[in-house]
């Protein structure tokens, strides 16, 4: 038994040794025949290409290899980078969610090549395939060393692919058309890594061996893709997308008639050099979009939802990099969104926009965005111009200083001197008379540290803003260091944000309630992995977040303990404690709509919380997820019970039904009231081009209902015919009562010059 032991050491040792460790090269050869996507590798090219392979874990453990390998090799020609993969597997099911491009990465058996195209450890693309064909591409930011933060799938671009299944394998050949993407042509070598989720087996494993606490498709850990001759020059770049759409709407609530207009409008990429884009836009139209999740919120704060618009997407990064998430100068859904008094994004027509960004040499990243929206009376704005210019230089391996500034200008105020605003701070009130902001300025400096392992990050920023009303306590400044390693992580931050700075077209949510403040926070973590129990992670974890205003008062303050457990079969659990206190400066109604609470400004609260979360096995055809909270909540208690049942119908598409319940209990004179929301959302795909979604959602909140339907058929790469059904409803507050209906029909159409 020791002799064997011993072997069995001896052999784990050895394929240890043999892994393969950032920087490894990778080989790309220029084709000497045509390659056709048919998911059969027998071209002489295939044959010859250099193969990227021994593929390691990374989850659920980092020390083995996967229970099947995976293969990659690459080629190209003048015009396309051709990627394919070899999965080996069994017969086994694969799991999909369904046929919808865009797939959830975590839900879905695919592989995938991840780029870092400029050779920066900071910025690139991903493009994976699914067994069942099913593409998603994206765009990586920060090294993707931030989570799901540092990945988007919401970019969209052209590409072809074919897959193919056997009993032992699926095999996918990829054709990305160098044109798709921004690159560099002068480089020899590219950041490249493969990565590969199968989902069945609760395994991720990745070309480049990463440890467990980072993520694998992390530029931290890439081997080096070798060119035997330069990348070619995509040469004239040019692609138009115009659209038509027709509209029928009616306002119930006003009782008007049905009425219909149309619209047309144009985008327009112009690449100025291969790593350099220009993106044009005239009269844009985002019906199409999917609508945003309802919430409840029972904060005090601005709740921020994700950018979903195709035009604001490419390099978002860039432009969305200053500050810290609740301090952003810039945040593009301020540009053609205005919030009403319910809360709710009202779209401002947008009239034309221009932005170019993209790298200029190895070490330089710049981004300049114009944008002018329509006068909208009726949420009370007038026409406005918003500019975002941004400089990034690399510094060391990996981080970065940048240099930036946020111009919004409003035209034409002179008819709103006593108009009704929803922005805060176009206006303000000067002994008695109305003064009209006229424009909002924010300029500053960051530094952003990721050290070239992954270990250290860190992030410090001066930030200052200019406008008509205000000359000082005009500034935010911050800073954050975070250290992780396989057993501990260790993460702290502070900012400071005077009160009197304005950054109207970015996201500090806080300043809305704070006259200036002081916040931040700390957090230490602990990992294990244990191997019984089939346990795959767990750990403790502590927090800390306070906020102190002017005057060094404290106004908030949570301490949480918390403890989250990570199965093999997929299942996970947390549980989490957390004691809370506020101090209110303003009067506040958590119950609002429903009655006026008389809260005064300067009342102290002190409340425990607690916390359950349980999510099921995601591989199940039925699975779910529930949360349970309760506690004291200001003057009274508060119970929480939600969660979502999925049931998913393969491979053609899932029903979920989520559903947040609310049951607040503030006693004697301040009320209480229950809050329930419900929300069944239908994805079914009829084929990889024929996509059906529908969303219902029921807020008592508001006595608001909503729909939403959209039928897409994806005739060509990247052009789209839509039909979207769009219903809202809300009863509440009194003064913004509203019942409207409007059907869509809009076709796009992508053409390359």
């Amino acid at each position: 038994m020791r002799f064997f032991l011993a072997f069995v050491f001896f052999l784990l040792s050895t394929f240890t040794l043999a892994q393969n460790k950032p920087g490894k090269p990778l080989s790309i050869k220029k084709t000497t025949a045509l390659i056709t996507l048919d998911g059969q590798l027998n071209e002489p090219d295939w044959t010859s290409a250099d193969l990227a392979t021994n593929f390691f874990l990374n989850y659920p453990v980092d020390s083995l290899p996967p229970t099947f390998q995976s293969e990659a090799r690459l080629a190209f020609d003048d015009h396309f980078l051709y990627i394919s993969f070899v999965c080996y597997d069994d017969n086994k099911a694969d799991i999909v969610q369904s046929l919808r491009r865009d797939i959830d990465w975590s839900l879905n058996d695919n592989i995938g090549i991840y780029l870092d195209p400029f050779n920066d450890y900071t910025n690139g693309f991903f493009f994976t395939i699914t067994p069942f064909g099913v593409q998603s591409e994206g765009v990586i930011s920060n090294g993707g060393q931030d989570g799901d933060g540092s990945f988007s799938n919401s970019w969209d671009n052209k590409w072809y692919s074919s897959v193919k299944r056997s009993q032992d394998r699926w095999v996918a050949e990829l054709a990305i058309p160098f044109k798709s993407f921004r690159y560099s042509h002068t480089s020899s070598e590219w950041n490249v890594t493969f990565l590969r989720n199968d989902v069945k087996r609760n395994q991720i494993s990745s070309w480049i061996a990463t440890p467990i606490q980072f993520i694998p498709a992390s530029f931290g850990y890439t081997g080096k893709l070798k060119w035997e001759t330069s990348a070619p020059h995509a040469g004239a770049n040019i692609s138009l997308i115009p659209y038509v759409a027709g509209v029928s709407s009616q306002d119930i609530e006003k009782g008007e008639s049905l009425s219909t207009t149309t619209s047309a409008g144009l985008d327009a990429k112009v690449a100025v050099s291969p790593s350099l884009n220009l993106d044009l836009t005239i009269n844009p139209d985002f019906s199409n979009v999917e609508v945003d999740q309802q919430v409840i919120n029972l904060t005090r704060f601005e709740f921020q939802f994700p950018e979903r618009r195709q035009f604001f997407l490419e390099n978002s990064d860039l432009f969305a990099s200053p500050g810290f998430p609740d301090t952003r100068p810039f945040f593009s859904r301020r540009i053609g969104l205005a919030l009403d008094s319910t809360g709710s994004a009202k779209q401002v027509p947008i009239q034309y926009g221009a932005r170019i960004s993209g790298k200029i040499g190895k070490n330089w990243r710049v981004g300049l965005l114009n944008m002018k929206t329509q006068e909208k009376e009726s949420l009370g704005l007038p026409s406005q111009l918003y500019t975002m210019a941004i400089i990034q230089r690399q510094v060391f391996s990996r981080s970065n200083i940048d240099f930036f500034m946020v111009d919004k200008q409003s035209l034409g105020l002179g008819k709103y001197q006593r108009g009704k605003f929803y922005q805060r701070d176009l206006v303000k009130r000067v002994n008695q008379d109305t003064v009209l902001n006229t424009y909002n300025r924010v300029f500053g400096v960051d530094f952003n540290l990721i050290t070239k392992s992954n270990k250290w990050s860190g992030d410090i920023y001066y930030h200052r803003s200019i406008d008509a009303f205000n000359t000082d306590k005009n500034y935010s400044t911050g800073a954050f260091l975070g250290y992780n390693t396989r057993h501990l992580g260790i993460f702290a931050a502070n900012n400071l944000v005077g009160k009197n700075f304005i950054a109207e077209t970015g996201y500090v949510p806080s300043l809305d309630v704070y006259p200036g403040y002081l916040s931040g926070f700390g957090r230490v973590e602990g990992k294990f992995y244990p191997s019984k129990f089939n346990i795959a992670t767990m750990g403790p974890g502590v927090e800390i977040n306070y906020t102190i205003i002017p005057g060094g008062t404290l106004t908030d303050r949570t301490i949480a303990l918390d403890y989250a457990i990570n199965f093999l079969n997929t299942t996970n659990v947390q549980f989490s404690a957390t004691r809370i206190y506020q101090l209110l400066p303003e009067d506040f109604n958590p119950l609002y709509p429903r009655g006026e609470i008389p809260y005064l400004a300067g009342q102290q609260f002190n409340w425990n919380e607690f916390n359950v979360q349980f999510n099921s096995n995601a591989r199940k055809v039925i699975n779910y997820s529930v949360q349970a909270s309760g506690g004291e909540f200001y003057t009274g208690t508060r119970q929480s019970y939600g969660g979502t049942l999925n049931y998913r119908y393969q491979p053609y598409g899932s029903l979920a039904v989520t559903v947040d319940y609310n049951n607040l209990q503030l006693g004697a004179p301040y009320g209480k009231a229950e809050f329930l929301l419900v929300r069944p959302r239908l994805d079914f795909t009829l084929s990889t081009k024929l996509f059906l979604t529908g969303v219902v959602q029921y807020n008592t909140r508001f006595d608001s209902y909503s729909m939403n339907a959209r039928l897409q058929w994806r005739f060509k790469p990247a052009s789209d015919l839509f039909l979207v059904y769009n219903h809202m409803e809300n009863k509440f507050p009194q003064d913004s009562r509203s019942n409207t209906q409007a059907l869509v029909i809009k076709f796009t159409y992508w053409l390359n010059l």
